[in-house]
């Protein structure tokens, strides 16, 4: 499933000296400085290698984070601000609007900043393991725990550290709800993508897929709708790969839906139930080549490529053409004019966020 997932552009960042001259005088606390110019070059490094595995990635967040949180967290255990908080000036751009950068004289700026692309870097490495030949089935569950894990650090940072920023986030940015908020449903759509996968190569029960696909494709549409007023320039290439996802789902959905209603004898209501599925994949076709067109920020998916892509077209075009022949000579139910209602809960195979914290101080920091 290579180019299956449309990713956005990881934040760039200006570097960062940690020079405190005057500040920063005994040895201790020069290592210090030395370690997190060097542990957050690694880090960045790390974002861009494409040997880096989630757990060489969450070493170096850790040795990172665990430093940083010396200019933020109370070093004397009482709960007054850290004065260091505010020494140190970082700078960095957003996933969606291209090389315009905000900068912010505060550590928790850069935390979650920093944090915020390590979600993303777990995205790109999740699209990256699924466009693989053969994926085998501990990679398939690598992508969908990686794709948990953004979701985890992005629901996190908007929860516990974004509302402690002194300045107010611009709309638009990276750290604003709307953004963050669209990046975690999309993390959580994108790891029941690989479940219904799953479900499909497993052959399970025609109910499970169609209620996973249908609560799939409200994800979509509760992201797409989550970025509705935001700034055409920057968002209408995103919005498309998402409302070109929930057609596709809506289409597996009412695909699998009239299976379960041809099995119950309802021959009537699987087909318009599979005409509905047509009508899904139609616009979800439509919307594919919409999206290649449209300009924006992030790499172009290519979905209508992709087998798993086409292979529901000729299920839906198959399963249609045996409930017509059924219902032509054993059945001769009506079709209804309207469409199923799907009023299907998935009871199981929902991806929610793997719970995230930011590791303890390190020990560099200890007095004495």
């Amino acid at each position: 499933m290579a180019h299956w997932f449309h990713r956005n552009p990881l934040k760039a960042t200006a570097p960062v000296s940690f020079n405190f001259y005057g500040v920063a005088s005994s040895p201790a606390a020069n290592k210090i400085c030395n370690d997190l110019r060097a542990t957050r070059a690694r880090l960045l490094e790390m974002f861009t290698d494409l040997t880096c595995n989630p757990e060489m990635m969450k070493n170096a967040t850790d040795a990172y984070f665990a430093l940083l949180q010396g200019f933020i967290v109370s070093l004397d255990g009482t709960t007054q601000e850290n004065k260091m908080r505010f020494i140190q000036n970082f700078k960095w751009t957003d996933t969606l609007q291209g090389n315009a950068a905000s900068a912010q004289q505060d550590a928790v700026f850069e935390l979650v900043s920093m944090a915020f692309n390590v979600a993303v870097w777990y995205t790109k490495f999740a699209s990256r393991l699924a466009g693989k030949e053969n994926i085998t089935e501990a990679e398939a569950k690598e992508v969908h725990k990686s794709l948990k894990i953004a979701a985890g650090i992005f629901k996190h940072l908007k929860e516990a550290h974004i509302p402690r920023l002194i300045t107010a986030v611009e709309k638009g940015r990276d750290l604003e709800a709307r953004v963050i908020d669209t990046y975690i449903v999309q993390c959580q759509a994108e790891a029941q993508e690989v479940t219904i996968a799953r479900a499909i190569e497993l052959k399970h029960n025609a109910t499970i897929v169609a209620a996973l696909a249908f609560e799939t494709a409200n994800f979509y549409q509760k992201a797409d709708h989550t970025l509705n007023t935001l700034e055409p320039d920057y968002s209408s290439k995103w919005r498309k790969y998402l409302q070109l996802k929930q057609h596709f789902y809506m289409a597996y959905a009412y695909c699998y839906h009239g299976q379960t209603l041809l099995s119950s004898d309802k021959c009537g209501e699987a087909i318009r139930s599979l005409q509905e599925a047509e009508k899904c994949y139609s616009k979800a076709e439509a919307l594919c080549k919409e999206y290649r067109q449209t300009k924006g920020p992030g790499s172009t998916a290519k979905p209508s490529e992709q087998l798993f892509f086409l292979k529901l077209g000729g299920l839906i075009k198959n399963t249609l053409e045996k409930c017509q022949r059924e219902n032509g000579f054993i059945y001769f139910h009506k079709i209804p004019a309207d469409a199923p209602q799907l009023e299907l809960k998935a009871s199981y195979g929902l991806a929610e966020p793997v719970s995230f914290e930011f590791p303890a101080l390190s020990e560099q920091w200890s007095p004495g």
